[in-house]
């Protein structure tokens, strides 16, 4: 704090990553970090630590030369990737709260567009995560004698997943839908200008198609639709060789990425509905929501923040920010917009690239560099405007 009268910026980031298996992909040690070909490489480097530093550096910057213009605090958490838990029931708490007391919480942990066309992410999509399990007898048993005859889990719990979407990939829960707000032609005619090429998109991904609801683009089906994925399904023997059983138990990981006015919660209930429904008689399903999940995410750019930011990318990249709608979740930002009601800026500095929770994790050096310059910017145009 260097005075109470100027504005004071909450930096949020987190230290805690993303497993490294398998670590067998990777070209180097995850946790030992290597600089190679313009870019970082090591867990972490981009999601969220290399970022995280830049805002260091660029406090230590202004410090050195003493041109902090502003009041900063740092606020660096270690469970965002398990959903934030224990800084959540620390917003619960007014006198918790009252340490976080700022005008404008700042947060890098997101990406850019692209080096030669920077963004502003002014959407986040919410999330529900879920654990299912589905049991059928009370052992594991011998597939040639009992297959045939007896319901197996992982046939079951595959149909019941596969019964999630119909055949235009629309989710099919009951009342999913209900709250989803139809975005205008003019909203969809903006959020298509982001610069987004199909074919390469499907070429760094190794694709030949991109697959989703109708008569919604690509950015339209990441950014303001919501989406139900599987992310893991085990049951019975994994292991090497043969082991003919019919499995007593399946069990499956699903994400559901929401969008603005769904509601977390409700989702869980009308999923749970749902999914029990589904199971055929002579099997028994469980879900689990592993934790309260967040709702969508939408930025304020009329707020000094977001303009302080925009004249910052403008100053240091030459060019002015596009805005994007994320199809990720920070679930911490939604908490932050319940909890501290105050202007959220969204000012990444990743690229899309960067293979985030993947091997090979990398952040580019140049974007370390101008991410300082452009944190530094910021400042000076916040209180500017302030």
């Amino acid at each position: 704090m260097i005075d109470q009268r100027l504005p004071t910026v909450l930096i949020y980031g987190h230290y805690d990553v993303q497993p490294t298996d398998p670590e067998e992909l990777w070209d180097t040690a995850p946790f030992e970090p290597v600089v190679k070909a313009g870019n970082i490489y090591a867990r972490g480097a981009s999601d969220d630590k290399g970022q995280v530093y830049l805002h260091i550096k660029a406090l230590e910057t202004m410090l050195a030369t003493k041109k902090l213009p502003c009041n900063v605090k740092f606020l660096i958490e270690g469970e965002e990737e398990s959903g934030s838990q224990g800084l959540s029931h620390f917003l619960e708490d007014e006198q918790s709260r009252a340490l976080l007391q700022s005008d404008v919480v700042l947060v890098s942990d997101n990406a850019l567009l692209s080096l030669a066309q920077p963004s502003l992410t002014v959407g986040l999509r919410g999330l529900v995560y879920l654990e299912v399990e589905v049991t059928g007898p009370n052992r594991d048993l011998h597939s040639g004698i009992y297959g045939g005859a007896v319901g197996n889990p992982v046939n079951i719990l595959c149909q019941m997943l596969a019964s999630l979407h119909d055949d235009h990939h629309r989710i099919t829960i009951p009342g999913f839908y209900d709250r989803v707000v139809v975005l205008s032609a003019q909203d969809k005619k903006e959020l298509n200008q982001v610069p987004f090429v199909l074919s390469q998109y499907k070429k760094v991904l190794g694709i030949e198609t991109v697959v989703g609801e109708e008569d919604y683009t690509t950015l339209e089906r990441t950014g303001i639709r919501p989406a139900l994925d599987i992310n893991g399904i085990w049951g019975g023997y994994t292991g090497k060789g043969v082991k003919t059983v019919l499995p007593a138990k399946a069990h499956a990981k699903l994400s559901i990425r929401l969008v603005p006015h769904q509601n977390a919660q409700e989702t869980v209930a009308q999923f749970t509905n749902y999914f029990t429904a589904l199971a055929p008689k002579g099997v028994k399903p469980k879900v689990h929501a592993v934790d309260a999940g967040s709702n969508a995410v939408v930025i304020d750019t009329d707020a000094i923040g977001f303009q302080a930011a925009k004249k910052a990318f403008e100053e240091i990249w030459n060019k002015s920010p596009v805005q994007t709608r994320d199809g990720g979740s920070i679930p911490i930002i939604a908490r932050f917009q319940e909890t501290l009601n105050r202007d959220i800026v969204m000012m990444g500095f990743g690229l899309d690239s960067d293979a985030i929770h993947s091997p090979n994790e990398h952040f580019g050096v140049v974007n370390f560099f101008k991410g300082i310059d452009t944190v530094i910017a910021f400042y000076k145009h916040l209180v500017a405007l302030w």
